[in-house]
């Protein structure tokens, strides 16, 4: 039996928000061949910061700009914690223009950047590193093969989801440690979406439920399975999986 709850979803603006937390991350700026990140953060505002080498090209270009700025993407990719055929879970993309940080603002930004991501690179701002501000103009997320638009003042409102910093350690272990829970994760996947051979795995965690990722030599598919009510806050979390695995038995009973 599986279930028949209606399954809600983070709106893509949350999405997007949680993907800029992760940190595996590229920037390409008009003029510029290539440049490292050392670390990317959007803050609690919204605001969106680069922390890049101080003696690269990327810092030169944005102090050399006529204009005091310097059109620029950063691409943010984010991996699924768990082995997959297909790695990539989303891909984001922030657009917008580059400025560097005035001196006198740099103490304030670097403790809004540490307090999103506490990156050991900002230790390093104002010696071999420094910090460039990305004013956005255009945000659009990859998921699936598709792609959407998002407005950047709801980006910058939105936050990332309640579960973003315990979402990989979860996974790993429900994967690793807990196949009697993954096969009961499983049964709640409609019987017609299955095949024999099909390997069901842990794709992601968020405040709504559970997504799982079913491999099958035909390709493969995502399904969620969702919370009762979704979780706001990491302590929920240990009830909602409990509440979820309950229900998922009594359904195997019934079944």
């Amino acid at each position: 039996m599986t279930s028949t709850t209606p399954a809600v979803r983070p709106t893509a603006a949350e999405r997007a928000r949680t993907v800029a937390c992760r940190p595996s991350a590229a920037v390409c700026a008009a003029g510029v061949s290539g440049t490292r990140v050392l670390a990317h953060a959007t803050t609690g505002a919204g605001q969106v910061f680069l922390v890049v080498p101080a003696d690269g090209e990327l810092a030169a270009a944005v102090g050399a700009a006529p204009e005091g700025d310097l059109p620029a993407l950063l691409m943010v990719t984010d991996h699924a914690p768990v082995p997959l055929r297909d790695p990539v879970r989303a891909q984001l993309w922030l657009s917008g223009w580059l400025t560097p940080v005035r001196a006198e603002d740099e103490r304030a930004v670097t403790l809004a950047f540490a307090d999103a991501v506490p990156a050991g690179a900002l230790l390093d701002v104002g010696t071999t590193a420094t910090l460039l501000r990305l004013d956005l103009a255009e945000v659009v997320l990859g998921e699936n093969g598709d792609t959407v638009e998002v407005d950047p003042d709801a980006y910058a409102a939105a936050g990332p989801d309640p579960l973003v910093a315990v979402e990989a350690n979860a996974l790993q272990h429900l994967d690793a440690d807990h196949p009697a829970e993954l096969d009961l994760l499983r049964s709640r996947i409609p019987g017609d979406w299955l095949a024999e051979g099909d390997v069901v795995r842990p794709l992601g965690l968020d405040r709504a439920g559970f997504r799982l990722r079913i491999e099958s030599t035909r390709g493969h598919r995502d399904v969620r399975v969702p919370f009762d009510v979704p979780v706001t806050t990491e302590a929920d979390l240990g009830p909602a999986v409990h509440r979820l695995m309950c229900a998922a038995r009594r359904c195997c009973r019934q079944g």
